[in-house]
């Protein structure tokens, strides 16, 4: 069967996709920082790997070695915050800089696959469209985020690695509010299609979860 990790898994859009790839038969690894394993509605099965701050350096080792014996298909990485709870350094950190050092560690993970597609959480908010200046906390965040991806893509791709940025549109969940217009089964299902329909004719590309691109 297929193989998926997903880093940041504890509720959202996260634990909406662990949830959805379990019930399609996958083999999925979820990451949380640190919910219990029994407090988190996924079937027995699904292989939660808990205390993931992907912030802290000694836990990505952790998690780095404890991921090392598995070849994975599709890596989601979804793990963020916003800045109405952390300091701006916090938020620059886990939204911009924290996913590289993920992927730095699971790489050889996602080499051994047979799809090697690699998927980093995004946010139009982090879109410049020619725009100068400040797009806000959380979408400066995003904004570095995405400038550092078009820089790291295209080696991956030279490793045969898909990988694409990606807005998951505005989703009711804790950070999105109650009043945000997606679903969070409506916006798994979308980045479900997406990740199925890449080819690496997408590589270095930023998509939306209803599989359009993306304006930078």
């Amino acid at each position: 069967m297929p193989s998926v990790l997903i880093v940041g898994a504890s509720r959202g859009i996260g634990l909406g996709l662990a949830q959805q790839y379990a019930g399609a038969g996958w083999d999925v690894y979820a990451t949380t920082r640190s919910a219990e394993r029994d407090a988190l509605p996924l079937p027995d099965d699904v292989h939660v790997l808990t205390g993931l701050d992907v912030a802290r350096g000694e836990d990505i080792s952790r998690f780095g070695r404890a991921i090392a014996p598995v070849a994975l298909d599709v890596v989601i990485h979804n793990a963020g915050v916003h800045e109405r709870a952390h300091s701006v350094e916090y938020v620059m950190h886990v939204n911009a800089r924290a996913p590289f050092n993920i992927v730095d560690v699971i790489l050889p993970n996602l080499v051994r696959g047979q799809q090697r597609k690699l998927v980093l959480i995004s946010s139009q908010l982090g879109a410049r469209r020619g725009r100068t200046g400040s797009l806000g906390v959380y979408g400066d965040s995003k904004a570095a985020l995405n400038d550092t991806f078009r820089q790291r893509a295209p080696s991956w791709a030279a490793m045969g690695i898909t990988g694409i940025v990606l807005h998951p549109g505005w989703v009711r969940t804790d950070m999105g509010g109650s009043t945000a217009p997606v679903s969070v089964d409506a916006s798994a299902a979308g980045i479900g299609r997406v990740v199925e329909d890449l080819t690496p004719a997408h590589a270095g590309t930023f998509r939306t979860w209803e599989g359009a691109e993306h304006p930078w």
